[in-house]
């Protein structure tokens, strides 16, 4: 099937070229978004994702969507969270990363308010959100391709009126001691209660932090201790945690990611902080681990195409 064809035609099935109230367009109109495939598309679709993604400036003319999983997609019709906010302020601005679906810019910027009632905290600086489109970034991050994924710094925001200079060279503040089995005395009730706070949102699938964040947490938690189920440890993440939302309802062609084992996780935890202390040995028969291959346009999501027009 010729390219443009198979586009216009994904476009029109996902709704990807919508108006601003939603409303499909129609083909005419679709195919007024695609000036640019023409042949050149066919070596398009087999061109690096990054590159292609990590080219767009802005997002894409069309309604709000999440295409794909959280580390193959895409996203259209992003909202870009405001540089500065009452209780927020975006780092890193040259990496052009401050966009996500409407769902996530809303959450941190209630998180941020919340966040700023805990002593020494006036909000919060928030780290990589997506690519004006998403998809596969240029450097960094594997997952962060459909809008709904956000770094927030473990670093009290004492100061939101930071230049945009200072965004670049200022750093957050590594959490962890032994490796990530404990915490270090950086570590504050404050980070409890926002880390609670975060979690405790409906809207959130799971936060990945180091372990010993988890143990900590779950050793201090008093009362309902639900909201620990969708507090995960994982490698790193001590100099900020990563949240992760699950799908928008209603939302068609997102995929997500299965839902946290039952219970509180705190075993599983404690699991990974022995496994710091106590390294299992390494299996001599493990096989070498495969080099990943690099993420094409045409693995994504047919509507990622279209995304990028």
């Amino acid at each position: 099937m010729n390219l443009r064809r198979f586009v216009t035609i994904a476009v029109l099935a996902t709704g990807v070229a919508a108006c601003s109230d939603g409303t499909p367009q129609s083909q005419q109109q679709a195919s007024a978004i695609l000036p640019t495939i023409g042949t050149s598309g066919h070596t398009q679709a087999n061109q690096p994702a990054k590159k292609l993604f990590g080219a767009k400036q802005v997002a894409s003319p069309a309604a709000s969507a999440a295409f794909g999983s959280y580390a193959k997609g895409c996203l259209a019709g992003s909202a870009r969270l405001p540089e500065t906010g009452p209780t927020w302020q975006a780092m890193r601005l040259s990496r052009n990363r401050n966009w996500a679906h409407p769902e996530t810019v809303d959450y941190i910027q209630k998180l941020s308010a919340k966040a700023a009632r805990q002593p020494g905290w006036n909000g919060l600086y928030v780290g990589d959100l997506s690519q004006p489109r998403g998809g596969p970034m240029l450097s960094g991050h594997a997952s962060h391709q459909i809008g709904l994924d956000a770094d927030i710094w473990l670093r009290p925001a004492d100061n939101l009126t930071l230049s945009r200079s200072a965004r670049e060279n200022i750093s957050s503040i590594s959490m962890r001691r032994n490796a990530g089995a404990f915490v270090n005395d950086n570590w504050t009730p404050a980070h409890h209660e926002i880390l609670k706070a975060a979690a405790s949102d409906p809207r959130v699938a799971r936060i990945f932090i180091f372990p010993g964040a988890k143990v900590q947490m779950c050793n201090d938690a008093k009362g309902d201790r639900s909201w620990l189920r969708k507090i995960r440890p994982w490698y790193g993440h001590h100099y900020h945690f990563h949240v992760r939302l699950a799908c928008p309802d209603g939302a068609q062609g997102c995929i997500d990611q299965n839902p946290p084992p039952p219970g509180d996780g705190c075993a599983d935890a404690q699991a990974w902080v022995n496994n710091i202390l106590n390294p299992p040995p390494p299996d001599p028969n493990a096989p070498k681990p495969k080099p990943k291959r690099e993420i094409l346009l045409a693995d994504l999501p047919a509507q990622c195409a279209a995304v990028l027009q």
